[in-house]
């Protein structure tokens, strides 16, 4: 149960009430946050506060030049619709089923991830940026997971940054149409041979396993990238081969 409910009319006061000590708050969107596993160790077994953005006009996609900004509460289904990368719009479709594409959001998508999220996967091969407020700092999505919690405690994510001129692909393999992936491949590459290589399907967050000038070395990173990837679901040595092949497929893509 929620021990209190705010539904802010300007950036400023939604700010003020998630820097807060007590109680707990979160920002809610789209319900990811509060439905993931990964919220922090911190949370009150008796509920949280909230503070609903949908007032804020953190919504929509905007090119602008070579990069494109997704405004923090752009629900998945927006992405799906939007003339994006059809790679980009699979990850957002394979995200999460169809009606709650319409809820759930970008920002709220990719701080509740897990290591399964073809999505988070997705933005993360892109090096996609996060823009917090208050202070516009500016923090790539890779280097929130390991403290996401203290990256974003009394801070917001006002819009997510990705780049419009790298070619992108997708790769996953799952048991059926409806399982979560047992391997996700997300490849991009930019006009100047930079190549990011990200992989999922298990753990706690994506994976990098290659940011590199070209893609030299690219399979021998996805391997080693799985070298521990083992859980209930797949053993590390099936993930190490099948995403070789997946990165192969990949770049093939990209080419």
């Amino acid at each position: 149960m929620h021990l209190e409910y705010h539904r802010p009319q300007t950036l400023e006061e939604a700010l003020a009430l998630l820097a807060r000590e007590t109680p707990f708050t979160v920002p809610l969107a789209g319900g990811a946050f509060l439905n993931t596993q990964q919220r922090p160790a911190t949370l009150p077994q008796e509920g949280v506060a909230v503070v609903d953005l949908q007032d804020l006009g953190l919504e929509g996609i905007t090119p602008r030049g070579n990069f494109t900004d997704l405004g923090a509460t752009t629900p998945l289904q927006a992405l799906v619709d939007a003339d994006l990368p059809q790679a980009l719009k699979e990850a957002a479709h394979l995200e999460t089923p169809y009606t709650r594409r319409f809820l759930q959001t970008v920002a709220g998508t990719l701080v509740a991830a897990d290591g399964i999220s073809p999505f988070a996967i997705a933005m993360m091969a892109l090096d996609a940026r996060l823009t917090l407020a208050p202070d516009d700092e500016v923090l790539p999505l890779g280097e929130l997971y390991p403290f996401r919690w203290d990256h974003l405690r009394g801070k917001l994510i006002t819009k997510v940054t990705i780049p419009a001129n790298a070619k992108f692909a997708l790769e996953t393999v799952a048991p059926s149409p409806l399982s979560r992936p047992l391997v996700v491949v997300a490849v991009a590459q930019w006009p100047s041979g930079r190549t990011r290589i990200v992989l999922g399907g298990w753990g706690d967050a994506p994976h990098l396993a290659m940011d590199g000038p070209d893609a030299a070395g690219a399979v021998e990173a996805a391997r080693n990238a799985a070298y521990e990837a083992a859980d209930h679901r797949a053993s590390a040595e099936y993930r190490r081969e099948v995403a070789a092949v997946l990165v192969r497929r990949a770049l093939i893509s990209v080419e």
